[in-house]
């Protein structure tokens, strides 16, 4: 099993993701399902619903987790959310990032 391309604090590594979540987190949230086969839209607004937006944020983690083969738990999943959701948000889409096009998906 593999790590995480950048750190849960690496949230400067991509300033453009940075800032779009920090402004618009539906967004980045939203994204990230969509790179997991899921409904941008509804995930992005699933996000917002306090702890439905944690339990489908806590979902599209383990989902990227297992896609790209990262080690973890659901616990660990919850957790980042819970404590760090901006962070944790722009670590997934920096891990879903192909050279600066993640949050350019149409």
């Amino acid at each position: 099993m593999g790590e995480w391309k950048h750190g849960t604090f690496g949230c400067f590594d991509n300033f453009g993701i940075c800032i779009i979540t920090y402004l618009v987190p539906c967004y980045t949230a939203g994204k990230n399902a969509e790179a997991n086969g899921e409904s941008c839209i509804l995930y992005g607004c699933l996000s917002m619903l306090g702890c439905i937006g944690l339990w489908s944020m806590t979902s599209i983690r383990g989902k990227t987790r297992a896609a790209k083969g990262i080690d973890g738990s659901c616990i660990n999943d919850l957790l980042c959310i819970w404590f760090c959701t901006l962070c944790a948000l722009v670590q997934e889409s920096q891990e879903w990032d192909n050279g600066g096009q993640a949050m350019a998906r149409e």
